[in-house]
């Protein structure tokens, strides 16, 4: 399954899931490019549910763990 793949089922289960609400936190989800945070060799895992390594001791928060805003 590619990374698009990935992402959209992700965005799916946190929609049935109730975490994702509102359109325009939605699409910020489906625009954002989370494999282009993260170093090459990790970008296959960039839409598990979870953190990962960037690299410095620093990781990236697993998506869920992201603020959720509503307008």
């Amino acid at each position: 399954m590619g990374l698009e793949e990935q992402k959209e089922r992700l965005i799916k289960a946190y929609i049935r899931e109730g975490i994702l609400q509102t359109p325009s936190v939605i699409e910020a989800f489906r625009r954002t490019p989370r494999e282009e945070f993260l170093p090459r060799d990790l970008r296959p895992y960039a839409y598990n549910d979870t953190p990962l390594p960037v690299g410095w001791g620093q990781t990236i928060s697993a998506p869920l763990s992201l603020p959720l805003w509503t307008s």
